[in-house]
C-alpha cells in the first residue's frame, strides 16, 4: 500500500556531499510505499549545531542521521540518549517523537552485523583500532560487548588514544598508543583484526592511508576499513596485495542504515534495494 503522507528525514554533518545515505534511504522508502518521504543532506557547521537541532523540531523532521563532526557533540542538545549511545558517547541517529529528540548509535550494531557476515568472531580476539574519534568509540564498544580479549588503539595523538582507552577500561582490556611508536609496531604483530576508523583514504583523498606497515600483521589477519567511498581504499588494496582478507565499510553502512530505518519507521527495510542504490551511486562517482 502506497502512503501519501509526507515526512522529512536527513543527514546532518559537515561536509555531507560525499554521503550515500540520501540515495540509500530514498530507495528504501520508495520500495516500502513511502514515495513522499524525503531524505535531505543538511550541511551544518559546528557553531550552528544547536540552531539546526531546534530547526529539526520546528520543521517536523521525523529523524536524522548524524555524521562528522557532530556525533560526539549533538547529545547535549537532545532530550534522551539510548544506552549504547550513552556508553559510546556518540550519536549517529536521532528520532523525533512529537518534539522529543532521542539519540541512538546504530554504528555498533552495523559494525557487529558486518563482522558476522564476514564470519569473523570478535570473542577472544586481539583487535587493533586505528583512530580515536566518534567512529572508533562505536567500534570499541562493539568489541567490548563481544568480549574481545585485548583491544589496542593506535592514533596520531597518543594522549587521545589513551584517553579513549581509559573511557572503556571498565568493559575490557584496552590500551592506547602512538601508531608510529615501536611499541605499537610490536603489538600489532599479534592482531587478529585491524580496523581503520579514520577518514584517511576517503574520497577525494584516495591516495592517503594510515601510516601502518601491514607486513607486520600475522598471516590471516582481517583488515577492515569502515570507509565505503572508494570501495577499495589504499589501505585495503595494499592489504589485499599482501594476501590479507579485507572488508570495506559498505556492509556496516548498509546494516547500520537498516537499524536506523527501523527506528524511524518501525519496519525492516528491503536490504537488497538499499544495497543496489549504494552500488549504483558508488559506480557513478
Amino acid at each position: 500500500m502506497v502512503s501519501s503522507e509526507i515526512k522529512n528525514f536527513g543527514i546532518l554533518g559537515f561536509p555531507v556531499g560525499h554521503s550515500l545515505s540520501p540515495q540509500m534511504y530514498k530507495a528504501a522508502f520508495t520500495a516500502a510505499g513511502f514515495p513522499n518521504y524525503n531524505y535531505i543532506p543538511l550541511s551544518i557547521q559546528a557553531g550552528k549545531l544547536y540552531m539546526a537541532v531546534e530547526g529539526l523540531k520546528g520543521l517536523g523532521f521525523r529523524g536524522v542521521n548524524v555524521t562528522i563532526p557532530h556525533k560526539t557533540t549533538i547529545s547535549r542538545y537532545l532530550d534522551a540518549i539510548d544506552a549504547d549511545a550513552l556508553v559510546i558517547g556518540a550519536v549517529n541517529t536521532v528520532v523525533n517523537d512529537g518534539g522529543m529528540l532521542t539519540g541512538y548509535n546504530t554504528d555498533v550494531s552495523g559494525f557487529l552485523a558486518a563482522l558476522a557476515e564476514a564470519n569473523f568472531l570478535p570473542e577472544d580476539s586481539h583487535a587493533v583500532i586505528l583512530g580515536a574519534g566518534g567512529a572508533a568509540r562505536a567500534i570499541l564498544w562493539g568489541l567490548c560487548k563481544r568480549k574481545a580479549e585485548y583491544i589496542t588503539i593506535g592514533a596520531r595523538n597518543p594522549q587521545k588514544a589513551q584517553a579513549l582507552a581509559n573511557d572503556f577500561l571498565n568493559y575490557g582490556a584496552v590500551e592506547g598508543f602512538d601508531w608510529n611508536s615501536d611499541e605499537f609496531k610490536e603489538i600489532i604483530q599479534t592482531a587478529d583484526i585491524l580496523i581503520n576508523t579514520t577518514p584517511l583514504g576517503m574520497f577525494p583523498n584516495v591516495d592517503n592511508m594510515p601510516p601502518i606497515d601491514l607486513k607486520l600483521l600475522p598471516e590471516g589477519a582481517l583488515v577492515y576499513d569502515i570507509i565505503y567511498n572508494p570501495a577499495e581504499t589504499k589501505l585495503l588494496k595494499t592489504a589485499r596485495e599482501l594476501g590479507f582478507p579485507t572488508l570495506n565499510g559498505l556492509s556496516m553502512l548498509l546494516l547500520q542504515g537498516k537499524e536506523s530505518y527501523r527506528l524511524y519507521t518501525g519496519q525492516i527495510p528491503d536490504l537488497k534495494v538499499m544495497a543496489k542504490a549504494l552500488e549504483k551511486n558508488l559506480k557513478s562517482r
